[in-house]
């Protein structure tokens, strides 16, 4: 069916170009002043190089940026947008700040997503986005942050987390999915966060290999909107959706049960706020109290369950296999743990400067979201002299951008925790003193977080929930892969582990306090 759908809208898209091939090219855009430099492109005229590479097409942007001599390229399908890649720290800053409003998501992405996400934040451009963000920064303030990793992250890390690793390390030889460990306990926080509520989804050694249906349906809408954005023409996926068959079935048939379970607790809560029982503090009820209508409640918690359950936990589980290929970063981290880990607070993460350097080393190589595109309102041209027309498709590309070797330099592909610090000398008693202070990246060489106006809301309170969650693993248990084979970094809505994290789990033997004392933290 696939193959009829491309070969007949191949054909209709090759007439269509010949017809329109005479209309002239648009060049008269505006330039950055002081930059006459003409644009440089790697131009791939052909259907069959992004055919040929769409098993490898994260390695295949990166080589051609690599190559590219102002990182950035663009690549022109037969039958499809033109679209411009870009790991340029100056293109992206201008993109997500500078001209931020000549660069919108735009429809050709939204329409991808809107079966899945509708209209939530993530989904959306303008006065909805603008409303919807301002909504959800009542989540985030220090107050509320301080609630949610006390009541919600703690509790779930010592009630469920302790007792299913502990139980694994009692099982000799048994293994887990680690990673899978990390997503049914972000979908737990995450929901407890946003929806007041507990779906329990990390469950006991014996439940654990049980597969969890809304799990499941989450999953499988998210991989299938995804691959939507990587078929080459986009009408196969539209026409398959307009009869309904295969994957497009499959995903509305996902949709609509993640639409049932989410309604299900809006008339819930609603029914409590009414009789007065509840005292929740959670995006739910707030949103219900804004006066909203309940499709739009419904897609925006789903999009806050999607961003905060997947990208914590992508980043804790490639951060556990960084680890298990790099025992000197390991025992580094362990002895800063030892020393500063305290299980019921968590104000002293801000001082483990080296847990914060090996989470943003993680997210460099391997960041929650390979990449993020948007759509050009107007014709423009980006700081490097590349030319862009309207409704052209502008991409930055963070999984690219962590290994340009013109932004980190000829070990840009080594995990080394250390590029994140720099070196402050001061003076003690007359004796010249060396400071490790962990370094401010620009948010557009490392936009891992997104950047500008549309910065993730939620960096602080992610950043807070990985230390303790990750600090609170290292100090009681080690572990170890089953196999040392290099992963494979697997690029959907959030990027995960192909085929998860396969591990054993150890209690840590536990060091005298003194001895660890002992020991020094070059940081």
């Amino acid at each position: 069916m696939e193959i009829l759908l491309i070969i007949i809208y191949f054909t209709l898209s090759f007439l269509l170009t010949a017809i329109l091939h005479h209309k002239q090219l648009r060049t008269t855009v505006r330039r950055p002043a002081g930059n006459n430099a003409p644009p440089t492109y790697a131009i791939i005229g052909c259907l069959i190089s992004f055919y040929n590479n769409r098993h490898r097409l994260l390695s295949w942007y990166t080589d051609l940026l690599s190559a590219s001599s102002t990182q950035t390229v663009v690549i022109q399908r037969l039958g499809a947008r033109r679209t411009i890649v870009t790991a340029n720290p100056d293109n992206v800053e201008y993109m997500l700040k500078t001209n931020f409003i000549n660069f919108p998501k735009g429809k050709p992405f939204t329409e991808i997503l809107n079966d899945f996400l509708g209209h939530g934040i993530f989904n959306v451009d303008g006065d909805l986005w603008h409303a919807q963000r301002k909504l959800a920064s009542h989540l985030f303030t220090s107050r509320l942050l301080k609630h949610h990793v006390e009541i919600n992250v703690m509790e779930a890390v010592k009630s469920k987390l302790y007792p299913l690793l502990d139980s694994f390390a009692s099982a000799d030889e048994t293994t887990v999915d680690l990673q899978e460990v990390f997503r049914r306990l972000g979908f737990d926080i995450v929901c407890k966060l946003s929806l007041g509520f507990d779906p329990s989804c990390l469950g006991d050694r014996h439940s654990f290999s049980d597969e969890v249906p809304i799990l499941k349906a989450f999953d499988t809408a998210a991989e299938i909107s995804a691959k939507r954005a990587a078929i080459p023409i986009s009408a196969v996926w539209k026409v398959k959706k307009m009869i309904g068959v295969g994957s497009e079935k499959v995903l509305k048939d996902s949709v609509n049960e993640i639409h049932e379970y989410i309604m299900q607790i809006i008339h819930e809560r609603k029914k409590e706020m009414n009789s007065k029982s509840n005292q929740n503090q959670d995006l739910l009820t707030k949103l219900i109290m804004e006066g909203l209508n309940e499709e739009l409640i419904r897609d925006m918690v789903i999009s806050f369950i999607m961003a905060g359950r997947d990208t914590t936990s992508a980043a804790m589980t490639w951060l556990f296999y960084a680890l298990s290929r790099n025992a000197h970063v390991e025992e580094k981290l362990v002895n800063e743990i030892r020393l500063k880990y305290k299980d019921d607070e968590f104000d002293d993460f801000k001082e483990m400067t080296y847990l914060q350097a090996c989470l943003c080393e993680t997210m460099r190589l391997y960041p929650p979201v390979s990449w993020d595109s948007k759509h050009a309102l107007t014709d423009d041209s980006l700081p490097d002299g590349t030319l862009v027309w309207a409704g052209d498709r502008v991409t930055y590309f963070p999984y690219g951008m962590g290994r340009m070797e013109r932004i980190w330099g000829a070990d840009r592909l080594e995990f080394r925790p250390d590029r994140w610090f720099d070196q402050c000398d001061h003076q003690d008693d007359g004796t010249t003193k060396t400071t490790l202070l962990l370094k401010e990246v620009s948010p557009y060489k490392y936009p891992v977080f997104h950047a500008g106006p549309r910065v993730c809301l939620g960096k602080r309170m992610a950043n807070v929930q990985m230390s303790y969650v990750v600090a609170s693993v290292l100090n009681r248990f080690e572990i170890r892969p089953v196999r040392l084979t290099e992963a494979l970094y697997l690029p959907s809505l959030t990027a995960r582990m192909d085929g998860g994290f396969k591990v054993l789990v150890r209690r840590r033997r536990r060091t005298d306090v003194a001895t660890c004392q002992d020991k020094k933290i070059k940081n």
